[in-house]
């Protein structure tokens, strides 16, 4: 039998690691088509959708928009000194309450989520030979846990430790809808994304192809 023609269920919640967790499925179809509409918008300014540099020459294979504040190789800032010198489009509040609520289903902990105050989206459009490296969100002041959200194309994602880029670490598939919380002990896990799944994807959430990964983040700067 084919995985493919008879797939089996997946679990309604997965703690990958302390602190770490997935999600299947959370984001309704609607809001992915909303999602979608929103960073369309993003994606053409003020500060437009464009492939990071890195300080040592190179270019990463994912395309960045941004949004509340405009992250560049490794620091936050109101302005894009780097794109245009314009600064980045508001965060607004929705997006805002959408990862309140992506906390308190995660956690299951009013207070937790009372207490998350997201302040920035980082939104990344991987196309067929798109990549991520092995990583750690560090450049916030913050703590607070990083929301990810899913639509298009699935991906593999690798959840790592804390302490190094090799193993342990865990290949999670992230599905379009699928929300990916990650706090406490695994806050600054190392994580990436070596490959995303041509095809995968559904039509209805308004993307022809390829995946959009919304991070939800509090960069600890307040209002400067």
């Amino acid at each position: 039998m084919s995985e493919g023609l008879f797939r089996l269920p997946r679990p309604a919640r997965v703690e990958v690691a302390p602190g770490a967790v997935h999600l299947p499925g959370w984001l309704p179809l609607a809001r992915q088509r909303e999602l979608v509409a929103a960073c369309r918008e993003w994606a053409r300014g003020p500060v437009p959708i464009r492939r990071t540099e890195l300080p040592g020459g190179g270019v990463m294979s994912v395309r960045t928009v941004c949004v509340g504040w405009h992250w560049q190789p490794y620091r936050y800032t109101r302005v894009a000194d780097d794109v245009n010198g314009l600064p980045v489009a508001q965060f607004p509040d929705w997006l805002g309450e959408l990862g309140r609520s992506a906390v308190a289903a995660a956690y299951g902990e009013a207070g937790a989520a009372e207490r998350y105050s997201p302040d920035t989206a980082l939104i990344n459009f991987y196309d067929d030979t798109a990549k991520m490296g092995l990583h750690q969100d560090k450049d916030e002041k913050s703590d607070a846990p990083v929301v990810s959200l899913s639509i298009g194309d699935s991906c593999v994602f690798r959840f790592g430790n804390t302490e190094s880029r090799g193993r342990p670490y865990t290949d999670v598939e992230l599905v379009s809808g699928d929300l990916f919380v990650f706090g406490g002990p695994s806050r600054f896990a190392y994580h990436g994304v070596p490959k995303v799944l041509p095809g995968t994807g559904e039509p209805a959430t308004g993307m022809a192809r390829g995946r959009l990964n919304i991070t939800l983040r509090d960069t600890g700067l307040g209002g400067g």
